[in-house]
C-alpha cells in the first residue's frame, strides 16, 4: 500500500544527516529539532501554535482534555473512521455520539449534527477522511450557534486546503484545534510514532502544551492533570526533511489519482472517489466503491496477483463491540453500506505508471470475468 523504502532512498542524504546530528548532540527529548519542526510546521500551516506529541491518538485525547471534555460530556463525531477518534472520547469518560456519513465524500453528514445536540454536548470532532475536508463551513456555523468546540481530526488530510470565500485554509486550522498523526504511512510520516496539535487559540495551546508534559509548565510544578506524550528528536529530524517535500508528496499522490480516475472511470462497476468543490484532495487513500459485497472478493483477487488493497473500514463503529452501547439502536445505513463496498488501492509517492496500469488492468479483468 505504501513504498517507504524507495521514498527513503530519494531523501536518504538529508534524512541520514538529520539523524546523525541528533545522535551527535545527544538531545533526544525535546531537543532543538523538535522546536524547529514545531515552528516550521506552524509556518506551513499558517497557524500560531503547533504542539508536537507522541502519536495521533494522544493528539486527539490531549485536544479533548485541553477543551475541558470529561465525564458526562457528549462529543459528536463520525461513525465511519478509525477507532482512535471515538476511543479517546470514551477514555475520558465522555460519550461519543455518532453521526452517519455522506455516501460520496465519506465525511460526517452535517445534516444530522443538530438533531444529536443535547445540553451535554460539548464538542464536534469532524474527520477529514482519506484526504479531503468535511463540510467545515456548516460545522463551524453549528458550533458557533450552540457554543461547541470543534476539534479537527486531520490525520489523513495534512496539507489539504479548505476554501472559505475562495480563500484556502489548511485542514486542521479551521476549527478551534486540529490534530494529526505522523504514523509512517501518513502523507507526512516519520519512522516511528508521532503526532501534533495545532491551534490559533493561545489558551488552548497553553493547556495542550502543559498536558503533553504531565500538566507542567515549570519543572516539578503541575497545574493540571496531564500525560507524558512527546515527539522524540529523531522523529522530528526526519519530519523536518519530509515537511519540505510535503507539497511534492501530495502532488505525486494527486498525479496517481488522476491516472486511476482516467482508467477506472471506464469500468462501469467502479465508482471513483468524488472530489468536492470546497476542498483539495491529498489522497491519503484512493478509495473506490464497487457493488456491495464485492469489495473483499476484489481484494482477494488482487492479493492473489500481488497487488495489495485494503478495506477502510470493514466494521463501522456502531457495529464494534466496544461502542454498541453508544448508538441507542440508531441505524447508520450509509456507513454499513460503505463497509461492504469501499476498497482502497495502493497510493503513495513512488507509484510508477507501470504499477498503476497493472492495478487498473487487473481490476478491469476481474469485472470482465464476471460479466
Amino acid at each position: 500500500m505504501v513504498d517507504l523504502q524507495t521514498q527513503y532512498k530519494r531523501l536518504q542524504p538529508e534524512i541520514d544527516k538529520g539523524i546523525r546530528e541528533v545522535i551527535e548532540n545527544a538531545q533526544f527529548i525535546n531537543g532543538p529539532e523538535v522546536k524547529s519542526f514545531s515552528k516550521e510546521l506552524a509556518k506551513y500551516l499558517r497557524v500560531k501554535h503547533v504542539i508536537p506529541c507522541a502519536n495521533g491518538t494522544d493528539a486527539l485525547q490531549i485536544a479533548l482534555m485541553a477543551a475541558g471534555i470529561g465525564p458526562g460530556d457528549e462529543v459528536i463525531t463520525t461513525n465511519f473512521t478509525f477507532i482512535a477518534t471515538v476511543e479517546v472520547v470514551a477514555l475520558l469518560g465522555a460519550k461519543p455520539v455518532l453521526a452517519d456519513v455522506n455516501p460520496d465524500d465519506f465525511t460526517i453528514n452535517t445534516n444530522q449534527i443538530e438533531s444529536l445536540i443535547t445540553e451535554k454536548t460539548k464538542a464536534i470532532v469532524p474527520v477529514h477522511l482519506f484526504g479531503q475536508c468535511a463540510n467545515m463551513a456548516e460545522i463551524m456555523r453549528i458550533a458557533k450557534e450552540h457554543n461547541l468546540v470543534v476539534i479537527e481530526d486531520t490525520a489523513q488530510a495534512i496539507g489539504s486546503d479548505y476554501f472559505i470565500k475562495n480563500k484556502p485554509i489548511k485542514a486542521g486550522t479551521i476549527g478551534h484545534i486540529g490534530c494529526t498523526s505522523f504514523f509512517p504511512s501518513k502523507n507526512l510520516g516519520c519512522y516511528g510514532d508521532g503526532g501534533a496539535l495545532y491551534t490559533n487559540d493561545d489558551q488552548l495551546a497553553e493547556a495542550a502544551k502543559s498536558i503533553t508534559n504531565h500538566g507542567s509548565t515549570i519543572k516539578y510544578y503541575h497545574d493540571r492533570i496531564g500525560v507524558n506524550s512527546r515527539l522524540d528528536s529523531m522523529q522530528a529530524a526526519i519530519l523536518r526533511v519530509k515537511l519540505k517535500q510535503l507539497d511534492d508528496f501530495n502532488h505525486r499522490r494527486q498525479a496517481g489519482a488522476i491516472f486511476y480516475d482516467h482508467y477506472l472511470s471506464l469500468i462501469p462497476e467502479v465508482e471513483i472517489p468524488v472530489k468536492i468543490d470546497t476542498s483539495t484532495h491529498t489522497y491519503h487513500q484512493y478509495t473506490i466503491k464497487v457493488p456491495k459485497g464485492q469489495n473483499t472478493e476484489l481484494q482477494a483477487y488482487l492479493k492473489e496477483r500481488n497487488i495489495p488493497a485494503m478495506v477502510y473500514y470493514p466494521v463501522p463503529l456502531n457495529k464494534q463491540e466496544a461502542f454498541m452501547n453508544y448508538t441507542d439502536d440508531r441505524e447508520f445505513p450509509v456507513s454499513e453500506d460503505l463497509a461492504k463496498s469501499v476498497l482502497s488501492l495502493p497510493m503513495h509517492t513512488e507509484l510508477t505508471k507501470d504499477q498503476l496500469s497493472n492495478i487498473c488492468q487487473t481490476i478491469k479483468t476481474y469485472f470482465d470475468e464476471r460479466r
